[in-house]
């Protein structure tokens, strides 16, 4: 694994070295851009009353995480791109990123095995149809191609993507590789996006966007097994809905924006209360799945500028935690807020500082499964005294280069996996690298 790690770490630097900045008045007919991102998380060891297979461990730990990601990207003719992402990720996160629900590491997967593996991440295109003669400059990006771009338009895309690119998007919570790493913070927590055990899925996204409102929806695919790699093809009766509308604005003449969420999701999933009914000794999720099993939710996402250096964020989300988690973690209801603080005034203008707060919870019936010693894709303790769990994150994110960013990075957490027999606290200190190119 090391020597992965050594070679594209390599290849970025030696990238960023001689790339050149793209005019963002430029039209480009191709795009290479490129990002890795290596974290490595060290947790306190802490005391508990007992343990099950999929806890957080007590002992004190430390683990590495590695992604790196090549965005190649082509014009195909007027509003047509396509672009491919080819990817290696590997490492692992605290315990196998297994007994918090809001993990504290948003570049881990629950994988078993952490060696790197290369991976086709997203390839999809993307068909815009403008609806103005009104446009503005769209800079080079990560899968996005300098340009002008309508002010108003549609757009469909189709292929494999990450769905959380479209959806729940968030200017100061949104990306752990620059950002909040914990996943309660990321995205809202009880949204259980549709997405294989790396977060991709083929989907259709179909968009609507003027400069103040957005309508967004998707289908997507959605895993055959809960958090599995395998996709669900039978679209007949498995496959998950996501609707999105945005709405942009002003206050004081500081920029806001808030987004109201619903997801429906059909698939081979277990019922909690049937697990129990079943076997009240020894529930086990997987002898009830069946198809014809849906989970839906709702979510809120807001954020606003205080001042131009200064802006604040808030999420709540919901979902009916009848049937089990599917794809994301196991959360059934959240809420969570922070701050978002540039280094201008201390003539740091690309250094950001950020400070936020997440408390999750589940349903009676995930509870009550839990408790009498069932087993989720990322929590089982063998028991439950049931609390919400709580996660404060703190970071500061430092420019080395116009390329290169180092993040500290501090989350205390209470109560991991909902128990007040594990209560903690469990202390996460995290150095991030991040290249981007």
């Amino acid at each position: 694994m090391k020597y992965s790690i050594i070679l594209f770490v390599f290849l970025n630097i030696t990238f960023t070295l001689y790339a050149t900045d793209v005019d963002s008045m430029k039209t480009e007919n191709f795009s290479i851009h490129a990002q890795t991102t290596i974290i490595n998380q060290n947790k306190t060891s802490f005391s508990a009353k007992y343990s099950g297979v999929n806890s957080l461990t007590t002992a004190a730990e430390s683990q590495t995480s590695l992604t790196s990601t090549l965005y190649l990207g082509a014009r195909l003719w007027s509003g047509a791109h396509a672009f491919l992402n080819p990817e290696i990720a590997g490492g692992s996160g605290l315990s196998g990123a297994l007994g918090i629900a809001s993990a504290t590491n948003g570049e881990t997967f629950r994988i078993g095995d952490p060696a790197p593996k290369m991976y086709i991440a997203r390839l999809f295109f993307t068909q815009t149809f403008s609806l103005t003669q009104a446009s503005t400059n769209q800079a080079s990006d990560l899968n996005q191609l300098a340009g002008k771009m309508p002010t108003k338009y549609i757009s469909v895309t189709l292929g494999k993507i990450s769905i959380s690119d479209f959806f729940d998007d968030n200017k100061f919570s949104h990306d752990p590789r620059s950002q909040f790493m914990s996943w309660g913070l990321m995205s809202n927590g009880a949204w259980d996006y549709p997405a294989n055990t790396r977060g991709y899925t083929p989907s259709v996204v179909l968009e609507y966007v003027t400069p103040t409102d957005e309508i967004r929806y998707a289908f997507s695919l959605v895993p055959t097994v809960a958090n599995g790699g395998d996709m669900d093809w039978n679209i007949s009766k498995a496959g998950s809905n996501t609707l999105e509308y945005t709405h942009r604005y002003k206050i004081s003449n500081q920029d806001g924006a808030i987004r109201l969420l619903g997801f429906f999701t059909n698939a081979h999933m277990g019922n909690y209360r049937e697990a129990v009914a079943l076997n009240p000794s020894n529930p086990n999720i997987h002898s009830v799945e069946k198809y014809g099993n849906t989970k839906y939710g709702f979510g809120i996402n807001a954020e606003q500028n205080i001042t131009k250096e200064l802006g604040c964020f808030f999420r709540a989300s919901w979902n009916d935690g009848n049937n089990e988690t599917w794809a994301f973690t196991e959360i059934d209801r959240s809420l969570s807020a922070g701050l978002s603080l540039t280094g201008e005034s201390w003539k740091r203008k690309n250094d950001n500082v950020g400070l936020a707060y997440v408390v999750s919870g589940i349903s009676n019936a995930h509870q009550s499964y839990l408790k009498t010693g069932g087993n989720g894709f990322i929590l089982g303790d063998g028991n439950l005294n049931y609390t919400p769990e709580h996660l404060t994150e703190l970071y500061y994110s430092f420019q080395l280069n116009q390329n290169i960013y180092f993040s500290a990075n501090y989350q205390l957490v209470f109560n991991p996996g909902y128990n007040a027999d594990r209560q903690g606290p469990v202390n996460v200190f995290s150095g991030r690298l991040h290249i981007q190119i």
